[in-house]
């Protein structure tokens, strides 16, 4: 007659008798090992094998994960960071967001000399992230919240003062929606360009 191992000794010793098949059985037999190890940590949370197995069954893992492997391109990531928190480091390419007056300066930064310095130095900070390209984006305007859906309510952004325009001829302009040729602008996806179509009904 055998005796049932009372909970959760139990999971403890299924997962010492299947630990010494997993070599034999699985090529991933260390992952797999580490999972059981995992699983048996996650059962002592449960009062009973009935309550654990239904949480199981009902909430399965998504999946389980493994050593980190070597970098593939399409695995690369992109890291989002507040400048405050950049300082220290360095990466390949940096994209710095609005590069506005209103946000590099803040609004609530221009009040005093200091407080103005401190955020030309914060600018500072996070142009020398980047180690081979920087990217700074000048977003041209900046549309109203709370309006109406397809509302195109918006005010115009201005490029932040600690980059004044003598200083323009060490960037490289680019533009998301070049003008074609004649010199419109092209609409914005997603937008009507009503007057090319009053253009095209009136002539």
């Amino acid at each position: 007659m055998t005796t049932r191992a009372p909970w959760p000794a139990a999971i403890s010793l299924a997962r010492a008798w299947y630990e010494p098949h997993l070599t034999r059985i699985h090529e991933d037999a260390d992952t797999r090992r580490g999972d059981l190890l995992q699983l048996e940590q996650i059962a002592l949370g449960y009062p009973s094998a009935e309550a654990f197995l239904t949480e199981l069954t009902l909430e399965p893992p998504d999946a389980t994960s493994d050593r980190s492997g070597v970098p593939l391109k399409d695995e690369d990531y992109l890291i989002l960071s507040t400048i405050h928190s950049a300082k220290g480091q360095e990466w390949k390419s940096v994209y710095l967001l609005n590069a506005v007056d209103g946000c590099i300066p803040s609004d609530l930064g221009t009040g005093s000399t200091p407080e103005l310095e401190e955020e030309r130095r914060l600018l500072y900070v996070a142009m020398t992230r980047a180690k081979d390209r920087l990217t700074l984006g000048l977003p041209l305007r900046f549309y109203v919240t709370q309006q109406s859906r397809g509302g195109d309510r918006h005010v115009y952004a201005t490029r932040t003062r600690f980059i004044p325009r003598e200083l323009l001829g060490h960037f490289e302009s680019l533009h998301w929606s070049p003008a074609p040729q004649g010199g419109t602008p092209a609409p914005a996806p997603g937008r009507i360009d009503i007057a090319a179509q009053m253009r095209d009904m009136w002539g």
